[in-house]
């Protein structure tokens, strides 16, 4: 067979990072069933089973070995995935055999191996969240002064910065990381709670013992990785699980969107650019274009992530008592593809902010183009304590601002309103007064220091904190 006759999902293809992919492979599942079944068979020794220190061993000299050729040809027999992992392992341990996954369901390996995935997924997530924010702080801080055109209704209104509008998505990405930490720090494994939860498998096992029981699910936890495990479950962990991961990842993914939009509209303005390279061909039949694709691919990629919170919505919703299996289908497809899309995302966002280029002349152009409607209230100002009457003055401003906003509208000319104002003897102002009213940095607030106060008090303790996860670099394949 060919690598062209079939379909390969466009999510390993051209967007996730290989780490992202392997932790949602088939290596990275199987390898985790074996050590599940590891820290069964050592727990159950601990807690007085027969089981032999020889078998335990055994089981760990081929826990990476996996000979998955018998497990195929074992599954098309049986139709059972994890029995054929049973039955293939047992090959490798023949002293083991006996008791691989000793009273355990399904779920112990599947279940359990979920969380452990997801939790690794969210780690990796939250890695490359830091390193955004990183990327972003630095830029803030090198553009914290310079004014710029802000937008109410994407229509001019008071000046901010461009660093101060950093701010605004990195404030958006702190949400976002906050909840994924507080989703890490509440991740449980299932345990090994059996068949309907109620542990009585175990409880035969441990002939009636129920602490044996309990200590047997805190210390599975403990050896895989876990604080503990959900006190209470059917056979399966509460769907509600899967649903809060995405919501997390959705979270995030509406956060880029908003900030590619962004990107986008000021690379109409010409003010922003997010990278192009040398070769780079913009458009097949426009030469000259720029088009900001990789913005473009945030928002997409977005679009999905957002529609996928759905799934696990739905899943969570309609289980059926202790577990039914048309969760099954659905997750294997839902939750992979969240992660490796706000994967995708995120080396998108740190590509882009790496590369972002800034044009300083073009922003002063248009906000130079309206700052004299947005000074008419210091003018006025000045013109009263040059002797001026207030109620004049503003009606004579509001006449003069509509006839230069004519002249910008119907004639095309340039904003012409303090021309109109210096001619008119009632402000008493020359156009080199005016003129030296028209300082941008006037007008921007407090905009540098909220800047600087953000990034001292709220972004730099976290990436302190986590340093050591900082300078990733993010390529793109297409």
């Amino acid at each position: 067979m060919s690598d062209h006759d079939r379909y390969v999902s466009p999510l390993s293809e051209r967007y996730a990072s290989k780490e992202m992919q392997y932790i949602f492979s088939p290596d990275m599942k199987f390898k985790t069933w074996r050590r599940l079944w590891i820290a069964l068979a050592e727990t159950e020794r601990e807690l007085g089973l027969p089981i032999t220190e020889e078998q335990i061993e055994e089981l760990k000299a081929h826990s990476e070995d996996i000979n998955y050729d018998v497990a195929k040809a074992r599954e098309k027999e049986v139709r059972h995935d994890v029995m054929s992992h049973v039955y293939a392992y047992g090959v490798q341990c023949p002293k083991a055999k006996g008791i691989i996954h000793l009273g355990a369901t399904s779920c112990y390996v599947g279940d359990n191996t979920d969380i452990i995935i997801m939790t690794e997924g969210l780690k990796l997530v939250r890695r490359k969240l830091l390193n955004v924010l990183a990327e972003l702080s630095q830029f803030a801080e090198k553009y914290k002064d310079l004014p710029t055109l802000a937008f109410t209704h994407f229509q001019p209104a008071q000046p901010t910065t461009v660093g101060k509008r950093v701010t605004l998505w990195m404030m958006e990405l702190k949400l976002d990381l906050d909840e994924l930490d507080y989703l890490i720090d509440s991740m449980r494994l299932l345990g090994s709670k059996g068949t309907t939860g109620t542990q009585a498998s175990f409880l035969e096992l441990f002939d009636g013992d129920h602490e044996r029981c309990r200590r047997l699910d805190q210390r599975i936890a403990e050896k895989m990785g876990f604080s503990g495990c959900y006190p209470v479950s059917g056979q399966t962990y509460s769907r509600k699980v899967d649903s809060r991961v995405i919501s997390v990842l959705a979270g995030i993914a509406q956060s880029a969107h908003k900030f590619s939009n962004d990107i986008r509209l000021l690379q109409h303005l010409k003010e922003v650019e997010e990278p192009f390279e040398k070769n780079q061909i913009g458009s097949s039949a426009m030469a000259y274009k720029r088009n900001p694709m990789r913005s473009e691919r945030i928002a997409s990629l977005a679009n999905y992530v957002m529609s996928d919170m759905m799934n696990p919505m739905l899943v969570a919703s309609t289980q059926w008592f202790e577990r039914t299996l048309d969760d099954s289908a659905n997750k294997r497809l839902s939750v992979p593809e969240g992660f490796l899309a706000v994967d995708g995302i995120l080396d998108l966002y740190l590509n882009v902010v790496d590369g972002l280029v800034v044009y300083p002349k073009v922003i002063e152009k248009h906000l130079m183009a309206e700052l004299p409607f947005m000074a008419t209230e210091n003018i006025m100002m000045d013109a009263v304590k040059a002797g001026g009457d207030r109620q004049e003055l503003h009606e004579r401003i509001r006449q003069l601002s509509m006839e230069a906003g004519k002249n910008v509208k119907e004639k095309g000319l340039d904003n012409n309103l303090l021309e109109l104002i210096a001619a008119d003897s009632a402000f008493g102002l020359s156009l080199e007064e005016l003129k030296k009213a028209m300082d941008p940095i006037k007008y921007v607030g407090r905009a540098p220091k909220q800047v600087e106060e953000f990034l001292e008090e709220v972004i730099k303790p976290v990436l302190e904190e986590n340093k050591d996860v900082l300078g990733m670099r993010a390529e793109i394949n297409v």
